[in-house]
């Protein structure tokens, strides 16, 4: 590993300054309405009416935040940010009011004290912004709101697009998810030739909303095993009981380490036409819930790595200011003063580790609509059409869905790096038979001829994982990113991803509100029998 500017001590200060802000402003997003600096004593007045919001996972998602940004200047990385876990929607926020984004997009939030003001007051407030990731968040594909759907929402992102990186946070409550613990599996297909990669960062706080997690309590040589066997290659960064300087070099090893292993098993299988399935990296964080906040609450309780850390930790607000000192204490140690101006402008230490306006993962324009987005090509359906008027009624014989499968082939010839059809192992079911001989399946584990059938490293089909949720999510993130696809299922079974669906369609609306967003390729759901009519695969 070659030394640079990023890896001294100095930098790494910058790293700090730039966690310490995003979580200042993080803070202050949840409970204030003015006097955002507390440059004045601070009154009722300045305080929500009732804070609404969370807090245990912040500090951890700000962490990576900043080393994230550390490795994208050092490694010059195309790379954007997913937020997994649920009730976190001031790290995205507070991440693009620094690097300058969010007051590119909305004017009204400048960077001085008056901007910040109004960042503030917006928050998870009648007429503000949601307390999620929403679409009206700069940099934001996934709002987190229902869990379980982070990393096949960054796989499918990356699928066609061999020069991204998906940084994707996972809460350790997401992770016991369904959907999240199948989406593991992604790994199997991904191609290092043709497709980016997904960095899985899974943050273990130990806690959910009144209850402890299940990864938090095992071993770290279980998770090691865990994912290994699951074909990750863990790296653990353990910043309990660290001064933030130890914590940072640790995090900023392991995210190195992560960052060249991707490059290098790239650079091998793009240089060597090697597109066996590689080993990914993966960054397991375990660190507290509610870290740098307060730590006990008026009873004595722990606050800080427990459950109590998961919403508003303290109990201030606009009718309660008996203990706004609690609130003043906890701000002021981020010491703001070294963080902001006398007009309220980062200060240059924590500009340091902010990408330029190029490399800034909030304003990737992956995020907004997709990098290069093309207009689908597609054949003229008439080239499908049966000749019924000319051979005569009843003189042969055809199957709707076998004669539509010879057109969607078409579809994915015309159309070899943005388009793709998504399946639970449905496919040849479904009688779409020329896409599989066609197209092929996308399948990165070992092919056993002739007992595997259509299998591929690269393929335009992914219907090798019997997991509905993955095919929905993965055709979300293709789509969000700008890219064109179907998912076919049996009606019966596509009703386990509605809740889906009413995402998505949650997303479309309000992202279409917004006149800076950039427009959607809709979403193809195809039900291939009735619910009611399921026959043998009822």
């Amino acid at each position: 590993m070659t030394n640079t500017k990023y890896d001294t001590t100095e930098y790494l200060k910058s790293v700090d300054a730039y966690w310490r802000a995003a979580t200042y402003l993080s803070v202050g997003q949840l409970f204030l309405m003015d006097n955002p600096l507390l440059r004045r004593e601070l009154k009722a007045t300045d305080v929500k009416p009732k804070p609404i919001g969370h807090w245990g996972t912040i500090a951890p998602q700000n962490f990576i935040y900043a080393h994230l940004n550390r490795a994208i200047q050092k490694y010059d990385l195309n790379m954007f940010y997913i937020e997994g876990s649920g009730h976190g929607g001031q790290v995205m926020v507070s991440n693009s009011y620094l690097d300058g984004s969010y007051s590119e997009i909305y004017p009204r939030i400048t960077q001085d004290e008056q901007g910040m003001q109004r960042l503030f007051k917006q928050f998870s407030f009648p007429g503000g912004v949601a307390s999620h990731a929403a679409p009206e968040t700069p940099g934001s594909i996934h709002e987190g709101g229902e869990l379980g759907y982070s990393l096949s929402h960054g796989t499918g992102a990356i699928l066609d697009n061999p020069d991204v990186i998906a940084a994707v946070e996972i809460g350790d409550g997401e992770a016991e998810t369904g959907p999240l613990a199948a989406s593991w599996f992604s790994d199997k297909f991904i191609n290092p030739i043709h497709d980016g990669a997904v960095l899985p960062i899974l943050q273990i706080n130990g806690f959910k909303i009144s209850n402890p997690t299940v990864l938090s309590r095992m071993s770290d040589e279980d998770l090691t095993k865990y994912f290994e066997g699951m074909g990750w290659g863990p790296h653990i960064v353990n910043v309990h009981g660290k001064e933030s300087m130890e914590a940072h070099q640790i995090m900023a090893a392991a995210m190195d380490d992560c960052i060249e292993k991707i490059k290098a098993i790239q650079k091998n299988a793009r240089e060597n036409n090697d597109d066996s399935l590689p080993t990914w990296p993966m960054i397991i964080l375990r660190a507290p819930k509610g870290w740098t906040g307060p730590k006990k609450d008026l009873d004595g309780n722990p606050i800080e790595n427990s459950f109590r850390a998961h919403q508003v930790p303290i109990p201030v607000s606009q009718d309660q200011m008996g203990h706004k000192d609690l609130l003043i204490n906890w701000m002021e140690s981020y010491k703001p003063e070294e963080l902001f101006d006398e007009d309220g402008y980062p200060t240059e230490i924590v500009r340091q580790n902010i990408p330029d306006a190029q490399h800034r993962m909030s304003t990737n324009p992956i995020t907004n609509g997709g990098i290069h987005p093309k207009t689908l090509n597609l054949p003229d359906y008439r080239d499908f059409a049966l000749e019924v008027e000319k051979q005569g009624h009843g003189q042969f014989k055809a199957e709707d869905m076998v004669t539509w499968g010879k057109y969607l082939a078409e579809v994915e010839k015309l159309n070899p790096t943005n388009f793709r059809a998504f399946g639970p192992d449905e496919t040849k079911s479904n009688k779409l038979f020329q896409m599989l001989d066609d197209g092929k399946r996308q399948w990165m584990e070992e092919i056993h001829e002739p007992n595997d059938e259509n299998m591929a490293h690269a393929g335009r089909n992914i219907d090798s994982q019997l997991s509905e949720h993955q095919c929905e999510g993965w055709l979300e993130g293709y789509v969000l990113t700008g890219r064109h696809g179907m998912f076919a299922s049996y009606e019966a079974f596509t009703r386990v991803i509605d809740s889906m669906l009413t995402q998505h369609f949650k997303w479309i609306r309000k992202a279409d509100e917004l006149d800076w967003h950039h427009d959607y390729p809709s979403l193809n759901i195809v039900n291939a029998s009735n619910s009611f009519q399921q026959d043998h695969n009822g």
